[in-house]
């Protein structure tokens, strides 16, 4: 598998990088694992305009799905469309939030999108066996297990400490986990993760690779987070960049 991370700023779009966004390739399917806001640029920049095969949007958050309204121009009208109706693995309400998103009265996005609700189990994706569970966050929110050729990448998606988390990242090759918050302050409850409980999910779990994501520049410290996440891991960490790509 290959991970193309094209959006990892947590609640807005940073100065530097829009919303979450991760292109997973492998055997030249392509997923689109959410699609937050601004980036329909990046994937643009760094995959193309119609490379996504399918879309998982793990909650209903705007971080995580607004550019997937915007999507449906370019599906919809497109100068050689409109295309056929690209595979959506959501909760369940995505195509009513995705339709008023839009924003047009009276019609639907059911056209643009063929949605599949995601509930808590293992099913294909294209090459791609994908296993997901509700983790610790205020709306319907799926932590993510996807793997391939006995390789295995968890994406924690938004979500404050959980053991569904854990059964998730149990010994994933990469592990990208949000860190929204910073140590030692107080933090809302059963919201986000911070550095040190990313890196104490990541030592329970065993996994050979963390890779931090959803910070928040405006009000966090990237060294702080770091440093936090690295006193509770041992092994490789890095916090993820738009256009950064890993091979797992």
């Amino acid at each position: 598998m290959r991970l193309t991370v094209l959006g990892c700023a947590g609640s807005f779009p940073g100065p530097e990088a829009p919303c979450s966004a991760y292109l997973v390739e492998a055997e030249g399917f392509k997923l689109l694992v959410d699609f937050g806001s601004g980036s329909l640029s990046t994937l643009q920049r760094y995959a193309g305009l119609h490379a996504p095969d399918a879309i998982l949007l793990t909650h209903l958050h705007c971080d995580h799905i607004l550019d997937a309204a915007s999507y449906v121009v370019v599906r919809r009208y497109a100068p050689d469309g409109p295309y056929p109706p690209l595979p959506v693995y959501a909760p369940a309400g995505a195509p009513d939030r995705l339709a008023a998103a839009y924003g047009q009265e009276d019609t639907t996005v059911e056209d643009v999108y063929q949605f599949y609700a995601l509930q808590p189990g293992t099913f294909p994706i294209g090459p791609l066996t994908v296993t997901v569970d509700r983790v610790n966050h205020p709306i319907e929110t799926y932590g993510v297990r996807l793997e391939h050729g006995e390789r295995v990448l968890c994406y924690s998606s938004d979500t404050a400490p959980c053991d569904a988390l854990l059964r998730l990242a149990q010994d994933a090759d990469v592990f990208l986990c949000e860190a929204s918050y910073l140590d030692g302050v107080d933090n809302p409850p059963d919201l986000h993760l911070t550095g040190r409980e990313a890196g104490e999910a990541a030592t329970k779990a065993g996994v050979g690779r963390l890779l931090l994501t959803h910070l928040v520049a405006a009000w966090g410290s990237e060294a702080h987070t770091v440093a936090s996440a690295s006193a509770a891991y041992a092994g490789p960490l890095e916090v993820v960049r738009p256009g950064a790509s890993y091979e797992i």
